[in-house]
């Protein structure tokens, strides 16, 4: 999928954690929905570190293009190394490292790392990474014809307004975690969530995702995981932008609801 619909369903994922907490007891404080919903809008758009021409390649100019080119090389030689007799050449690495379960549980495990470690600025860090990917996701007309200069400050601004937010008592910094010295370890589910509702909607489209690895299927251990193909779609069709954008906004919404309990 392309990089607003990736964004859009992974607001939608969290706003729907958001609404199975609450239904199930335990509700979400509204900043951590409101700051979980925009971390998993910006995680949804970071599988794509591997394609130089992806909307996150754009987002801080020189340095993400050059993080993408490295991340790729990566995830090539990472593909190479692994690869069963099944899986097909590749020149380059596209949907394969970026694009499993294992890189999405390690960088939201070293994000809550870094979060509980880090301190404050590793905090605001996180969150401004992750706000600027969300405006470039959620809000990417505007983004393109914006500068970058001003994506970046519109993203500052909001990751030191919502961090203030949660550190007031109650707001959720020790949200789920609440243990002293644990404050802001949930950081890392919704960057997990993100990524991985970004290889389910990449599973969707004709090429499928190798969500799976390294667990071997058949003889290929980069299986393509993803439904019949006559189920799936291109990425950028009218699919996607017409079907499943929409429908993303309306869950996301009614998960929005139910989180802040007004379905109840």
């Amino acid at each position: 999928m392309m990089g607003p619909a990736h964004s859009l369903s992974g607001a939608a994922a969290w706003l729907g954690v958001g609404a199975a907490t609450a239904a199930a007891g335990y509700p979400m404080p509204w900043p951590v929905l409101v700051v979980g919903a925009l971390i998993c809008a910006g995680a949804a758009l970071a599988p794509d570190l591997d394609h130089k021409s992806a909307t996150i390649s754009r987002a801080f100019g020189p340095l993400s293009r050059a993080l993408c080119g490295a991340v790729d090389a990566l995830s090539h030689a990472v593909y190479k190394a692994t690869k069963m007799r099944g899986d097909a050449h590749r020149s380059g690495g596209h949907r394969t490292l970026t694009h499993t379960w294992v890189w999405a549980v390690l960088v939201g495990a070293g994000m809550s790392l870094l979060a509980v470690q880090g301190g404050r600025w590793a905090v605001l860090g996180i969150l401004f990474v992750h706000m600027v990917l969300a405006i470039e996701g959620l809000l990417w007309r505007a983004a393109r014809v914006s500068s970058d200069v001003l994506v970046w400050l519109l993203g500052a601004a909001a990751a030191w307004i919502l961090a203030g937010v949660l550190d007031e008592p109650g707001n959720g910094a020790g949200w789920l975690f609440t243990d002293p010295g644990q404050e802001y370890l949930w950081l890392g589910l919704p960057i997990v969530l993100g990524a991985l509702v970004h290889d389910i909607g990449d599973a969707l489209t004709v090429s499928g995702c190798p969500v799976l690895w390294p667990i071997p299927i058949g003889r290929k251990r980069w299986y393509p995981v993803g439904p019949p193909k006559g189920m799936r779609f291109r990425a950028g069709s009218w699919v996607e932008i017409k079907v499943l954008m929409p429908v993303f906004m309306l869950l996301g919404g009614i998960g929005g609801l139910g989180a802040l309990g007004y379905l109840g």
